[in-house]
């Protein structure tokens, strides 16, 4: 991958109370136990950049979606920040598009770029497609994306954006048997080919029945290892945790240019 060392670097320092160097992306994940293919923010393999995971310990999913009060998870999330910074981690990110909730106390506890949420990128999307097209945001479940997520992350009430739910609105049973609580088996598993054609299916109705989408955003951890089959299909342009994970990396670690004039 890589050649030849950074002739740019000639000297190290300590960096803070950073433990380690040559960090990327320090992912905070859920206390919870289930896969994630290829893709999804849950599994390392498929980054091109180095990740750092911690967990936000004893917070599951329940506790992150279900639970209308969330503020017995806001200390063990400051503390997993703390540690990713510590450890020397460039930035932090989490799996989960509903951890919007806590973008503002997250940014406010550390001293390095935190993207709390997948759907950070919406106001950014409305800007390149204009007012008189929507982002079409599909999540998990629609019942849980609650006007606090939203505003957390900068998104103006009301403004031009569609929700809609992929489990609630669209039946996406193979997200259901990873991450509902009340469904999902004592060990959670999901078929790629079904959760595949469950996806595109679902956008493919989102973008018929709501003419005015002008981009997708999948607010879903689950959902990127499928974007580009579904893009193959709606011809729109795509966002997800994908899109900000590779772009929060390019922010704090710049690639350099090689070429010729």
């Amino acid at each position: 991958m890589h050649q030849n060392r950074d002739f740019g670097i000639k000297h190290i320092y300590t960096r803070k109370n950073h433990t380690c160097y040559g960090m990327g992306i320090g992912i905070m994940i859920l206390d919870d136990v289930y896969p994630g293919f290829p893709g999804d923010v849950r599994n390392a393999s498929a980054f091109p950049f180095p990740v750092q995971y911690d967990i936000v310990e004893g917070i599951d999913i329940k506790q992150l979606l279900w639970h209308e009060d969330k503020s017995p998870c806001l200390d063990p999330i400051l503390k997993a920040a703390k540690r990713l910074e510590r450890m020397g981690c460039r930035a932090i990110a989490a799996e989960c598009g509903y951890f919007a909730y806590f973008q503002p106390e997250v940014t406010d506890c550390v001293d390095i770029p935190v993207f709390m949420s997948s759907l950070l990128q919406v106001p950014f999307i409305q800007q390149l497609i204009g007012p008189k097209k929507d982002v079409g945001i599909l999540c998990y479940q629609k019942q849980f994306l609650t006007p606090a997520h939203l505003e957390k992350v900068g998104i103006v009430p009301d403004s031009n954006y569609i929700i809609a739910g992929a489990s609630d609105d669209y039946g996406c049973t193979e997200l259901d048997k990873l991450w509902s609580w009340e469904v999902r088996p004592e060990k959670p598993e999901a078929a790629y080919d079904i959760q595949e054609q469950q996806m595109v299916n679902a956008c493919v109705d989102f973008c018929k029945t709501n003419p005015s989408i002008g981009a997708i955003m999948l607010e879903c951890t689950g959902m990127q290892p499928f974007a580009r089959a579904i893009q193959r299909e709606v011809d729109l342009p795509v966002f997800s945790w994908g899109t900000i994970l590779d772009y929060a990396y390019s922010v704090v670690a710049h690639r350099d240019y090689y070429g010729h004039v």
